[in-house]
């Protein structure tokens, strides 16, 4: 007797945008851990300091 309604539940919703906030978290941390090579290993590893840089700010810290 499952609900088969297109609708998402409130929880679900809710569990999805927990995750989507990590994943953001998670990407600049990494970028900013990224940020201590150097340019010559940053370019050789395929990354550019100023996308980086970019992706390691904005948004508001996260409180999970």
């Amino acid at each position: 007797m499952g609900h088969t309604s297109g609708k998402r539940g409130f929880f679900r919703n809710a569990v999805d945008a927990v995750m989507a906030a990590r994943e953001k978290q998670a990407s600049r941390y990494v970028a900013s851990a990224l940020l201590m090579f150097d340019d010559e290993t940053l370019k050789s590893r395929g990354f550019n300091r100023t996308e980086l840089e970019r992706r390691s700010k904005g948004g508001a810290p996260y409180m999970f």
